[in-house]
């Protein structure tokens, strides 16, 4: 569809589900490969990007039972079949990165398609490649593809990221859950979908702490468990939904919404004159 017509002039009411986060689903299924224990998942949103990342899972080795439509996932990485990510499947989505840290944590080699080809591209992965290693990782570029090594495990580093990423930072505490040692991130991403990705591995068995802050400690374990898990709210839906209710003059309920993802958006709104 690339057109799209809107009959505005309504007043919305009535009740909206929000849907899962798409940001935090992805880690989240990526953090799978950590453990050869079941991750279930639920919240989890029916989209596209989902469905590339249980196939890229898939070729890896992670078994992966999938109800999309009551948004349940259950993934279970039972033996790492492949360490190669390769380029057909992860071109079709760049949070396909997400698996580089934990492939290379589990197995101590990892082997993933640089998301745009053999070019960096304009959203390049270099605070990823530059904190692994700093937790002792072999880097090397070869045909397009990272190749990543650690023969001898991850050590536990103090890495500072000279700008915040949210995917480095997913990356980077992923992987060092298995390390040796104690990892410290600074200048860490605070986004929800990180903290949530945290408290999942936490419910692993993993040791953080600082999530939700811009310093983010894990002590690395010599394994991790599985878990059950409820994918964070999507807040860009969920305030999306919130504007038309106000702008409509509307009475909407945002089912499942997390006002704490939400402040900056209910500030405004509030100012504005809404009742939230």
């Amino acid at each position: 569809m690339d057109r799209l017509e809107i009959i505005g002039g309504e007043r919305l009411e009535g009740r909206v589900p929000i849907a899962g986060a798409k940001n935090a689903a992805l880690p989240l299924m990526a953090a799978a490969v950590l453990t050869d224990e079941p991750l279930r998942l639920t919240n989890v949103p029916a989209l596209a990007d989902i469905t590339s990342m249980a196939g890229l899972l898939q070729a890896l080795g992670v078994e992966i039972a999938h109800d999309e439509e009551a948004g349940r996932i259950r993934l279970r990485a039972r033996e790492i079949a492949c360490r190669h990510a390769p380029y057909d499947l992860v071109r079709k989505m760049r949070a396909s990165i997400l698996v580089l840290g934990p492939l290379l944590a589990r197995t101590g080699e990892a082997r993933v398609a640089l998301p745009g080809g053999c070019a960096i591209g304009p959203r390049p992965i270099d605070l990823h490649l530059d904190g692994l290693q700093a937790l002792g990782a072999e880097i090397a570029l070869e045909q397009g593809d990272v190749i990543a090594r650690a023969p001898r495990g991850l050590q536990g580093a103090r890495i500072v990221l000279p700008k915040v990423s949210v995917g480095a930072t997913e990356n980077l505490m992923m992987a060092a859950t298995l390390a040796k040692g104690t990892t410290t991130i600074e200048n860490a991403a605070r986004e929800p979908e990180v903290v949530d990705l945290g408290e999942a591995l936490i419910g692993m068995g993993a040791e953080i702490a600082g999530l939700g802050s811009d310093r983010i400690t894990i002590a690395g374990r010599d394994r991790l468990n599985g878990g059950d898990h409820a994918v964070i709210a999507d807040r860009i839906e969920a305030g999306s939904y919130a504007v038309a209710a106000a702008i409509t003059g509307g009475d909407l309920l945002l089912e499942g919404a997390e006002p704490s993802s939400m402040d900056a958006v209910i500030a405004f709104l509030r100012a504005a004159g809404a009742d939230v």
